[in-house]
């Protein structure tokens, strides 16, 4: 059966349209998070044993068997080195989208650094995959007030959408006064969409769910209970991974794995903790969902490539 053949997929018992749920994944190896940035300098990411083909090729495996499609978000020095992997997501039905060039945070880039590294990054790809890039997903999700200057140099650079803005407040990134749920944004100079990642409130509090590290590290239980309250209201809800944490054997970088539980916590319970998500309902590409909610205009797929 197809990717993205939901007919085995439970269905909720209030019949009407599929909730706009996506899923997407940002394609990085172990050595290139932000939280090894002060022990793996980016000159000598070749040295490390590279494993984000095969997490990948398990992560396709993922969605294959929960019947789901999504966007991968793709680092640029993973595709210069790896084409083969991106036209290997590409022709198993998922979208491809930009992560950048160098997985630099875009609070570490200048304008001019940024527009190189958008630009390039989305030619690349496409010209890798033969399929548009619509869509940007930033390191560390660091568009935030400081940095939404990026929204105009995505938009210049022919980028439909951003799926960047985590509307929290953490010690390196976070855009609290962003937006909860996909919206059209106004930029300085023109408008993008944005499809944030997913919070939900407790009091006066927002808390992150479903995205990287706290997919990982917070109890199924409630991951569960995020996407069955989003599937009783119908609102959308994204689920982020990255190829890495379902990876229990990669290599252990700095001091100990107890000294960076962050990165390390959780590993081997990641891939069951996605599947039993993904078997609540059918979970899609970034832009299928954008589309859907008439966010996107369905031209700029024929033009995107011209």
């Amino acid at each position: 059966m197809a990717a993205g053949d939901s007919s085995n997929v439970p269905k909720s018992a209030d019949a009407g349209p599929e909730p706009p749920f996506a899923m997407s994944v940002d394609v990085e190896d172990y050595f290139q998070v932000q939280a090894f940035a002060h022990l793996v300098d980016r000159s000598e990411w070749d040295q490390h044993p590279a494993r984000v083909e095969r997490n990948v090729e398990n992560l396709l495996a993922i969605l294959a068997e929960a019947r789901a499609r999504g966007t991968f978000f793709v680092l640029g020095w993973v595709a210069n080195r790896y084409p083969s992997l991106v036209r290997r997501i590409a022709s198993s039905g998922h979208e491809i989208g930009s992560h950048g060039m160098s997985h630099r945070m875009m609070t570490e880039l200048t304008p001019e650094q940024a527009r190189e590294e958008l630009r390039t990054s989305r030619r690349l790809l496409e010209d890798i995959s033969g399929t548009a890039v619509e869509g940007f997903r930033a390191p560390s999700y660091s568009i935030n007030h400081g940095t939404r200057w990026v929204l105009d140099e995505l938009a210049e650079a022919g980028y439909a959408y951003d799926s960047s803005i985590f509307p929290i407040r953490r010690r390196r990134y976070g855009y609290p006064e962003g937006p909860k749920v996909p919206v059209r944004l106004a930029t300085e100079r023109s408008e993008i969409v944005e499809f944030p990642m997913t919070t939900i409130g407790v009091g006066p509090v927002r808390l992150p769910v479903l995205a990287g590290s706290y997919l990982r590290l917070l109890p199924g239980w409630i991951s569960r209970a995020v996407v069955s309250d989003h599937l009783r209201r119908r609102q959308p809800l994204m689920v982020n991974v990255h190829p890495w944490e379902i990876d229990p054997g990669q290599p252990t970088l700095g001091p100990s794995r107890r000294r960076m539980w962050t990165h390390y916590a959780g590993l081997a319970r990641t891939a069951d903790t996605l599947r039993s998500v993904l078997s609540m309902a059918r979970f899609a590409s970034v832009a299928q969902r954008l589309r859907e909610m008439q966010l996107l205009d369905n031209a700029r797929v024929a033009g995107s490539l011209a």
